[in-house]
């Protein structure tokens, strides 16, 4: 019974810490005729955003840290 329990609080634990966020579709933050290109690599973490770069093109950015992998 005490397995049973303590496998019901680590489940419930678990599936309250994962974080899944989808990325920001075709036609938004990105200026007309852009190309939407879907993220290569899974989100560094709580609070980017997967957005547009005017030089770079498609990347994580988060609005206090700015670009991820050093985009500025």
């Amino acid at each position: 019974m005490k397995l049973i329990r303590w496998t019901c609080i680590a489940s419930a634990a678990f599936a309250l810490s994962a974080c899944i966020v989808a990325p920001v579709g075709p036609g938004y933050g990105a200026p007309a005729g852009v190309v939407y290109v879907a993220p290569t690599y899974a989100i560094p973490g709580p609070g980017y955003v997967w957005s547009y770069h005017g030089s770079y093109g498609w990347g994580w950015r988060h609005p206090s840290y700015g670009w991820h992998r050093g985009w500025r």
